[in-house]
């Protein structure tokens, strides 16, 4: 099985920044699409964030427009996600996901907590 391998939570307080990463560990597995989902306790997986990887197509959910940033390195299929001004309600178990044609994975998550 595929992995995505990915890095980069923590604790941070209100209005910081952290960024996170998702790389592909299996060479063989090309994706065309990645994406950014986050978990908060107890609610439902929610979409944030897509780019596709030839051409660095990028669109974001309404509740991080503005203040995340998506990007990847096309060579090595590396996905980051840059996070800045963050707030409590961010505070989530956040995924990574890739499409290939042979098909879908997903990382193991990685914490995001917001706290002062």
């Amino acid at each position: 099985q595929v992995q995505l391998v990915e890095s980069g939570g923590g604790l941070v307080q209100p209005g910081g920044s952290l960024r996170l990463s998702c790389a592909v560990s299996d060479s063989t597995f090309k994706p065309y699409t990645m994406r950014w989902y986050r978990q908060p306790l107890g609610k439902e997986r929610e979409f944030i964030a897509l780019i596709t990887i030839a051409a660095g197509v990028t669109d974001y959910a309404d509740s991080v427009k503005g203040r995340f940033t998506v990007s990847r390195v096309e060579a090595n299929y590396t996905m980051y996600l840059q996070m800045n001004d963050l707030q409590r309600e961010d505070t989530a178990v956040y995924y990574c996901n890739a499409e290939a044609m042979t098909g879908t994975s997903w990382g193991q998550g990685t914490q995001v907590t917001v706290s002062s």
